[in-house]
């Protein structure tokens, strides 16, 4: 698929998704860059401001299979990834699979699962396939995780690992509609019988693989891979940083800048394209020091600072 083909395409789908989701278009933009990336999406945000609707929409659009995991203290791994199961016919056991083996996977609340369940996700969303037993089996393909956590209820809940939040391509909010908008979701609800509104289907499996592929075709110019190198860099270094962004981290940029350029209908990348999505992909990889904390620092706030230190490059 071509950078223009794609681009339409990707019109299409958010144009889908507006249809039912009240939110603002840099939002969804925001979700269908991660999934151009080939990434995870992490979406936190205080309840009934539409994130599950979110990921069942982006599903339905891309014509993808869905399953939605309510992660809860006592979920066990089994419980995401199946479990083998004896048959008395044949003595034998046979593989059950659990809920993560779909095209999109919801993992509502992921923060209230245990560690051991957080290690068996880890391996699903890093490598595309869980180990059961030592047996290792592939997930469908495309696959990918849109998981959501409430920064508000934190007890009963167990702090995301470092290492799995370094696996989400992009971390985003829905935010609260304007009036406007809760003014147009209540109408639209009027408008229905049921309380979930229908979507769509815009693309299919093999349309999404092609259309994920298109992000290989956008040049980036030496000048951006170094002012990449430059932006991340700059977070190791900043004072109130304890861990800056990972090489991973920095990769998932380059990524999510390529995939924002094909959303713009560009075959290459622009210092825009890196300075809009740098927020969403590099701010939650960050962790600050205890005075930061102490003196309630933002990480969007040391990522604004890196973007207003570092020099941009100008591309002709």
């Amino acid at each position: 698929m071509d950078i223009d083909t794609a681009s339409e395409t990707c019109t299409q789908v958010l144009d889908a998704i507006s249809e039912a989701v009240i939110a603002e278009r840099s939002f969804l933009e925001t979700v269908l860059t991660g999934v151009l990336a080939r990434g995870h999406v992490l979406l936190e945000d205080v309840p009934g401001t539409g994130k599950t609707l979110t990921a069942r929409s982006f599903a339905t659009a891309l014509g993808l299979s869905f399953s939605r995991v309510q992660f809860t203290p006592d979920l066990l791994p089994a419980d995401v990834t199946g479990t083998n199961i004896y048959d008395e016919r044949d003595r034998s056991f046979e593989f059950s699979p659990g809920p993560i083996f779909a095209n999109v996977v919801l993992a509502d609340e992921i923060n209230r699962a245990p560690p051991k369940t957080q290690a068996a996700l880890l391996e699903a969303m890093e490598e595309g396939q869980v180990t059961v037993d030592g047996e290792t089996h592939p997930l469908p393909k495309p696959f990918f995780v849109i998981a959501t956590q409430n920064p508000v209820e934190q007890e009963g809940t167990f702090t995301l690992p470092e290492a799995q939040v370094d696996r989400f391509v992009v971390k985003s909010a829905i935010g609260y509609p304007d009036l406007d908008g809760e003014v147009e979701l209540l109408r639209r609800r009027a408008g229905r019988e049921e309380q979930s509104p229908s979507i769509d289907r815009v693309l299919d499996r093999d349309s999404v693989v092609a259309i994920r592929r298109a992000p290989e075709q956008v040049r980036v110019d030496d000048d951006l891979l170094r002012y990449m190198a430059e932006l991340t860099q700059a977070t190791r270094s900043d004072r109130r940083v304890r861990v800056g962004v990972s090489p991973r981290g920095t990769q998932r940029l380059f990524e999510a800048s390529r995939g924002r350029a094909v959303v713009e209908g560009r075959a290459f990348v622009t210092p825009d394209d890196i300075k809009r999505v740098a927020q969403s992909v590099l701010a939650h990889r960050l962790v600050l020091t205890p005075d930061a904390r102490v003196e309630d620092v933002q990480k969007a706030d040391v990522v604004r600072g890196v973007l207003e230190k570092v020099a941009v490059p100008t591309v002709e």
